[in-house]
C-alpha cells in the first residue's frame, strides 16, 4: 500500500461485535450508472476528473486513482483490464464537527459494484487512508458491509467511541454498552497512523466522558 506523496492539507493527526444503527441500502442499479458516468468523466480529457496519478492497489488490475478538493479526499478505483470503474471512496469533511474536530476526522462513504464487492477492495482504500494519517469516523448509520469493515479494521488500528452533539465531540473510550453504542450521537472512529487515543483527545478537542474520567 503506498502512501500519498505529499501530505495533506490538514494536520496528520477490539471491543464488543454489537452494532451500530445498520440500515443503509443503496440500490444496485443506482451505483452502477453513477460508476459508469463517472467513468466517461475520468476518460473525458478536459473533465476534473481526467489525468488522476494512479497509485498501486497491491491488488491485480486494478488502480488507485486519487484527487483531492476542498480538503476531501477522493479515491477511483479503476479496473484497467476491463476497462471500467470499480468503485470509489470518498474522505469527507462533515458538517457537523467544528473547526478543530474537522482538521482531524474524515468520514469515509464508498460505492462499489456488486462484482467488486467482497474482495477487499474498500478495505484497502481505508488502510491508504489510515497509513496516511487520517483518522476515520463514522456516520448515525452503516449499512451491514461498512459495519463489518469497521470491525475488521480495528484488529489493526485503535478503535475508539466518540459522542457528537452540537458540533462537539466527547471520548467515551475504546468499548462502551449496548445503550451508549446505541444512542444516535454515538460514532465510532479509527486512529490513523501515527495517532493515539490522548493524541486525538487534544487535537480534535475532544472532552471526556465523565464515565471515563
Amino acid at each position: 500500500m503506498h502512501a500519498l506523496s505529499s501530505p495533506f492539507c490538514f494536520a496528520p493527526w477490539f471491543s464488543k461485535p454489537m452494532e451500530l444503527r445498520i440500515d443503509v441500502h443503496l440500490p444496485p442499479d443506482n451505483i452502477e450508472s453513477d460508476l459508469e458516468r463517472l467513468y466517461g468523466r475520468i476518460r473525458s480529457p478536459g473533465d476534473a476528473l481526467h489525468g488522476m496519478p494512479g497509485m498501486d492497489s497491491g491488488m491485480p488490475g486494478l488502480v488507485f486513482r486519487h484527487r483531492q478538493a476542498d480538503g476531501e479526499h477522493y479515491v477511483y478505483v479503476e479496473d484497467v483490464v476491463q476497462r471500467r470503474l470499480a468503485g470509489y471512496t470518498v474522505f469527507n469533511r462533515l458538517i457537523e464537527l467544528d473547526r478543530r474536530a474537522d482538521r482531524c476526522l474524515r468520514g469515509p462513504h464508498s460505492k462499489y459494484a456488486k462484482s467488486y464487492q467482497r474482495r477487499g477492495i474498500a478495505s484497502a482504500v481505508y488502510k491508504w487512508g489510515l497509513d496516511a494519517g487520517l483518522c476515520l469516523i463514522t456516520g448515525a448509520r452503516q449499512s451491514v458491509g461498512a459495519h463489518g469493515l469497521w470491525r475488521a479494521l480495528a484488529g489493526r488500528y485503535p478503535l475508539i467511541y466518540v459522542q457528537l452533539h452540537n458540533k462537539e465531540l466527547r471520548y467515551l473510550g475504546p468499548d462502551v454498552d449496548k445503550a451508549v453504542l446505541d444512542d444516535f450521537d454515538t460514532r465510532m472512529v479509527l486512529l490513523g497512523s501515527n495517532w493515539t487515543p490522548a493524541r486525538f483527545a487534544v487535537e480534535a478537542a475532544c472532552a471526556r466522558a465523565e464515565s471515563t474520567a
